[in-house]
């Protein structure tokens, strides 16, 4: 049956109940409830996105929920506090499977975390949704039951070093990520890329998140050359002592790198405003606003929704939340499309989607190719411009 994306999620309880989620046979028990799992870092120096996630969940929750939910089928969510941490991901993760007993699962949502658990449920089966951008995440040999909603590392990278070396026409960067799983992994494919183009990689390192004065490396990035610091971390506190420190050595580098950086909780975290200038992050098409101040129309309405439902934004950004409301949409759909929380039908139901219109951007999946999210959506913002979680384009940047 044709629906729109809006009826799907945000739509009045008739639509919602009614038009979007008609099951095929065999009809699914009635009073079962869709368990989802959700492993998240609540709480640890690796937070900052599972802040705009939770409300992008929660808020997709409660308006399936809201309007009866799926033929009468509620969802419930069990949440996990991973911390950030690869062991207690690891322990979360089996306790859904084997005691929880959930029906699929959001996350982890940061590589480090899902470089351990990916193994872990592909030999469940359990169908995974997650916003991990390390590569070999993904494989449908190797984790037929992975699918990935957010660009890989690779597509970031690119978007990173393309404006890098063709925008602000730089030759020489430092780079540096945490000591996560991510951090190092991340650092070490972008110095790879950066080398293949032919950029000097001046300085390279990975740095305790909670490493509380910066200095000594950014002094080696400065006495090395650095014309650029290439950022890959998820810790907001590690980039805002970073920001703090090239103002206080009166240094004009400027910041490329994750959309961490462009977090709205950074204007508190700064010691002055000024501090943020400078600092271009990752974005997307979906969360970027013209001369004008105005978004795409879907993103407009979604935005003047969630404000209508007090689901801040200023802390936060936006496509942390659009990509949680999008993850709760994909299992639920799957579900009613399927017929069955059975994982091998919410798997399939994943696979047969050649588009799919998200909030966050457009899907495709299909079962040779689990990275759904399209290149053409990748933008680059300015960090500073932030405005209910969304960004002006980057100076340079069409």
């Amino acid at each position: 049956m044709a629906m729109s994306r809006r009826d799907v999620l945000l739509g009045s309880a008739g639509a919602l109940g009614a038009a979007s989620f008609s099951f095929p046979a065999p009809a699914i028990a009635q009073s079962e409830p869709i368990k989802i799992g959700c492993l998240a870092a609540i709480t640890g120096p690796s937070s900052a996105p599972t802040v705009g996630f939770n409300r992008g969940v929660n808020f997709a929750v409660d308006a399936i929920n809201g309007a009866g939910g799926g033929k009468g089928r509620k969802i419930e969510l069990v949440m996990r506090d991973t911390q950030g941490d690869p062991t207690k991901a690891v322990n979360a993760t089996q306790e859904l499977i084997s005691q929880a007993k959930v029906h699929a699962i959001w996350g982890p949502l940061n590589s480090g975390e899902a470089l351990a658990t990916t193994p872990i449920m592909a030999r469940a089966k359990m169908p995974d949704l997650h916003p991990c951008v390390v590569e070999t995440l993904i494989d449908p040999v190797k984790y037929p039951n992975a699918f990935r909603i957010a660009p890989s590392n690779n597509q970031w990278d690119d978007a990173v070093r393309n404006y890098c070396l063709k925008i602000l026409k730089v030759k020489k960067v430092a780079v540096i990520g945490d000591t996560t799983g991510y951090g190092v992994t991340a650092v070490g494919a972008s110095v790879a890329a950066f080398k293949k183009d032919g950029a000097e990689v001046v300085y390279q390192a990975n740095i305790d998140a909670t490493q509380p004065d910066m200095t000594p490396d950014m002094l080696r990035a400065k006495n090395a050359g650095a014309e650029a610091i290439v950022v890959w971390s998820v810790s907001t506190g590690m980039e805002a002592r970073m920001f703090n420190t090239r103002a206080t050595m009166n240094w004009d580098v400027p910041f490329v790198g994750h959309p961490s950086m462009a977090s709205g909780e950074l204007a508190s975290l700064v010691a002055k405003p000024e501090n943020w200038k400078k600092v271009y992050a990752i974005g997307y098409k979906s969360c970027s606003y013209d001369s004008a101040g105005k978004l795409p129309p879907k993103s407009e309405d979604l935005v003047a929704r969630l404000t209508k439902a007090n689901v801040a934004l200023n802390d936060t950004l936006l496509w942390w939340v659009a990509g949680g409301i999008d993850c709760i949409e994909l299992i639920a759909k799957a579900v009613a499309e399927s017929g069955s929380t059975d994982g091998a039908g919410i798997i399939k139901y994943w696979n047969s989607l050649s588009t799919y219109p998200g909030y966050f951007g457009n899907y495709r999946f299909s079962p040779t190719e689990h990275n759904g999210y399209l290149t053409e959506e990748i933008v680059m913002s300015e960090s500073s411009t932030a405005k209910n979680g969304t960004f002006a384009l980057a100076p340079g940047y069409t």
